[in-house]
């Protein structure tokens, strides 16, 4: 008895999901796909946020790259005069030089921690922004799902077009 209640059970749950199926495979699924590095490439928010980077970041970049032309000038000089000097002028001058280069790797790590914190910040208003606008564009165009990842995609299915025009419409 307990078996028929169980297969009655079975078939009923059966027939019910292939039901389920059927109807969602009447209704035609909406699906779009956006390709974030476009997003990040040629949205005008994203070039925006780069440019001001540049501008934040360029002095500083020179200055490094004053410093470690400075210092690689200073280590040709010594290695060439270094036969001919006394050693404790030597060891002085090679000192010094270590201390430089030792200063100028601190200067350019604390330039890559600070602008790498700063891309990150930029990025994430890009993003949020870009996402808003997709968002916005699925609910107005009625997509049931928005991929921003895949390992393959239909072209009918990418809005990032449709997306761009919408994010560099917006100030």
């Amino acid at each position: 008895m307990n078996q028929f209640f169980y297969s009655t059970r079975v078939s009923v749950a059966a027939w019910l999901f292939s039901g389920f199926l059927l109807s969602v495979q009447a209704q035609e699924t909406h699906i779009g796909f956006v390709s974030t590095d476009r997003i990040l490439k040629e949205a005008n928010t994203a070039k925006s946020a780069q440019t001001k980077l540049e501008q934040e970041f360029s002095k500083r970049e020179k200055e490094l790259v004053d410093i470690g032309a400075s210092i690689k000038t200073a280590a040709d000089k010594f290695e060439r005069e270094a036969a001919t000097l006394p050693e404790t002028q030597r060891q002085l001058r090679q000192k010094q030089l270590v201390e430089q280069d030792r200063d100028f790797q601190r200067k350019r790590r604390e330039f890559t921690e600070d602008l790498n914190a700063r891309k990150n910040e930029e990025l994430q208003l890009v993003i949020q922004r870009a996402n808003k606008v997709i968002k916005d564009v699925a609910v107005a165009d009625k997509y049931d799902f928005v991929f921003q990842d895949a390992v393959y995609v239909n072209p009918k299915h990418d809005i990032t077009d449709k997306v761009l025009k919408a994010l560099n419409a917006t100030k």
